[in-house]
């Protein structure tokens, strides 16, 4: 019997830190960013494919989620990391087996873009889900939507961050206020992602 393709979703996420920028500091929720992190990948791992680009702050998230399952999911997770960041890994990367490292361009927003480009392009997606954020979740959106354009957009605004930033920036396409509004991060995923990809 032939296996079934599992569907890709993206993730970008990050908790911001404070001297960055404050226009992301300042409204991120740290709370509603592990929540929602912890929520969406016990809602996808199990029958998807989670994608991410490996964060310090998100990456042990999605191995703590790993970790409660006592079956072989580890085809249902994909990291990417720059070897720009080789010396900073965080110590979670070990655990994952499928992971992708670019190369490093020897310069930051170079070698970024590359893993990004890579990231984005290499795979089909079914949904991007946006957390909280900084630049690079800004970056991520961007360039998903490029390269993605009919796959869902969740930025998840409750979370505060870029991904407010995204929501109230293109206010327009996106009737749902549950993406503002709703802390139910379980029901809330269920509603408008997987119930629409299945």
């Amino acid at each position: 019997m032939a296996t079934k393709e599992l569907k890709n979703i993206f993730l970008s996420a990050s908790i911001p830190f404070k001297g960055r920028h404050e226009k992301y500091y300042n409204t991120a929720d740290i709370i509603a960013i592990r929540d929602s992190v912890i929520a969406l990948a016990s809602l996808v791992i199990p029958k998807y494919r989670l994608i991410w680009g490996g964060h310090p702050s998100i990456t042990p998230i999605i191995y703590y989620v790993l970790e409660k399952y006592d079956i072989d999911i580890q085809n249902h997770v994909k990291l990417y990391q720059s070897k720009h960041f080789e010396k900073i890994f965080p110590i979670e990367n070990k655990e994952f087996e499928t992971i992708e490292i670019t190369e490093d361009l020897g310069d930051l927003k170079a070698s970024l873009r590359l893993m990004r480009e890579k990231m984005l392009g290499d795979n089909i997606f079914e949904a991007g889900v946006f957390i909280g954020g900084m630049e690079g979740v800004e970056d991520e959106y961007n360039l998903f939507k490029e390269l993605n354009p009919n796959s869902i957009l969740l930025p998840i605004a409750s979370t505060g961050a870029a991904s407010k930033i995204i929501y109230e920036s293109n206010i327009d396409k996106y009737s749902s206020e549950k993406l503002i509004n709703d802390y139910g991060y379980m029901s809330l995923f269920q509603e408008l992602l997987i119930d629409k990809i299945n």
